[in-house]
């Protein structure tokens, strides 16, 4: 399995709208044509570093909520 491929192929959704969320947040300009190639690195490592912040506070989030669950 490529690296960029989504298990679960229903996330591709929420993770678009992470990523506008995100580049509105950091004020980049999201690209008209849905192209990516012509950001600069530093913008995008922004984006995924933020969005990547987001998934494991979410996980966090989740796990902490399960473990109250266990006792």
């Amino acid at each position: 399995m490529a690296n960029n491929q989504l298990v679960v192929q229903q996330a591709q959704k929420a993770l678009e709208q992470m990523k506008f969320e995100t580049c509105r947040e950091l004020t980049i300009p999201i690209p008209e044509d849905g192209y990516y190639g012509n950001m600069t690195s530093r913008d995008a490592g922004r984006i995924g570093g933020n969005i990547t912040r987001r998934l494991v506070q979410m996980a966090e989030r989740q796990l902490a909520g399960q473990s109250n669950n266990f006792r």
